[in-house]
């Protein structure tokens, strides 16, 4: 039988297809192939999807966070402070913008950032939080950004893994100063290469962030600041419209192959299923489940044909390129626990219900 991948990319161009050739006419027409119509359009779109009143187009989604963070004024001498599973991409961004990450652990029930341990991480130097909307559920925002206003903290968004979700009816992406966003190709609102977005309610901002990813630059060859090279480019610009306007159905989808995944798996012995915490809507960017022996599991899942993955093995405070920050085996129990156990299957808006029975008979046969 043909194999199940973790991501079906192809059946997700073959959604949009016929509307990224018309796009990409229009670009070679224009030869607007950086920034340009298409990537203002989009931006615009985009903003009021996320129910906020401005977003800018950059390279890739770590550029994103660390634009916002300079953009917010975070720099050398400054700690941020974020949970410890994630993507490398947030802890590396914190480290680019000048600043000294700081992790926290995670809750067991959601492996979000936990806002219980925030006070004992936060410190004189501390300037900035960085709650991770993981899997495709956010963080539990009340609590990160009580925290914050009592220690007069500013709170940058991780909402890489998050586009379309809601908490307590807010879109992630609207709930701190600035979010930073990932449309890498697996993303739920995927380009076709790198690309990514800061949103913010402050036109301030904005501006700030619009010139840090232009070279510093408003006027051709007048650099008022340091800057880098981040802009977004037309053609992905394209792509990321016509998905948008088909997102919430994708998302739509996601959310019912998980129900379908929680049916299918609920009788299965040594399955620990996710979670979605109160006042979330999830849009399952991932599917992560728990198991024991998960190396095996995995291993055995890839010989009958279903590619699962995992997200994340190694956490950052264990990776080689964080030995700085001075942590070791043990300092963040949830964190590596979960890292030993997580599952990801494979989940997205093309998935039939035909796969997602072999996915769980693969997974079954297993364990």
């Amino acid at each position: 039988m043909k194999p199940i991948p973790l991501v079906d990319l192809a059946a997700a161009h073959a959604e949009v297809a016929e509307e990224v050739r018309e796009g990409f006419e229009r670009i070679l027409a224009t030869t607007a192939f950086v920034k340009g119509a298409e990537v203002t359009a989009f931006e615009n779109e985009y903003a009021e999807f996320s129910g906020v009143a401005h977003c800018v187009g950059v390279a890739n989604g770590t550029d994103a966070i660390e634009l916002a963070l300079r953009a917010a004024g975070i720099g050398a001498g400054d700690e941020v402070v974020l949970p410890a599973n994630t993507f490398v991409a947030s802890a590396e961004a914190v480290i680019r913008a000048g600043a000294r990450p700081v992790l926290v652990d995670v809750d067991d029930d959601f492996l979000l950032m936990d806002p219980a341990r925030l006070p004992d991480a936060i410190g004189p130097a501390t300037a900035a939080l960085l709650p991770v909307h993981l899997y495709g559920q956010l963080a539990p925002m009340a609590p990160i950004l009580d925290v914050a206003g009592r220690s007069g903290l500013t709170v940058v968004e991780d909402a890489a893994q998050s586009q379309g979700a809601l908490q307590d009816g807010r879109a992630s992406g609207a709930h701190g100063l600035l979010a930073a966003t990932s449309f890498y190709p697996g993303k739920n609102l995927g380009a076709y290469g790198d690309a990514g977005a800061v949103t913010t309610g402050s036109a301030e901002l904005a501006r700030a962030v619009r010139l840090l990813g232009d070279h510093g630059s408003e006027r051709k060859y007048e650099h008022v600041s340091f800057g880098v090279n981040s802009r977004m480019d037309g053609l992905q610009a394209v792509v990321l419209r016509a998905k948008l306007r088909r997102l919430a159905d994708a998302n739509a989808r996601r959310r019912e192959a998980a129900e379908r995944y929680a049916r299918l798996l609920a009788d299965v012995p040594g399955v620990r299923l996710p979670a979605v915490a109160p006042g979330n809507e999830h849009v399952w960017h991932l599917y992560v489940v728990r198991v024991e022996g998960r190396d095996e599991v995995i291993a055995r899942m890839q010989e009958l044909g279903v590619h699962a993955g995992i997200h994340y093995p190694v956490p950052v405070h264990l990776q080689p390129a964080f030995g700085g920050l001075g942590h070791g085996q043990g300092d963040f129990p949830v964190t590596e626990r979960a890292a030993a156990e997580i599952l990801s299957l494979p989940i997205y808006p093309q998935i039939t219900p035909e796969q997602q029975e072999r996915v769980v008979e693969a997974l079954t046969k297993a364990l």
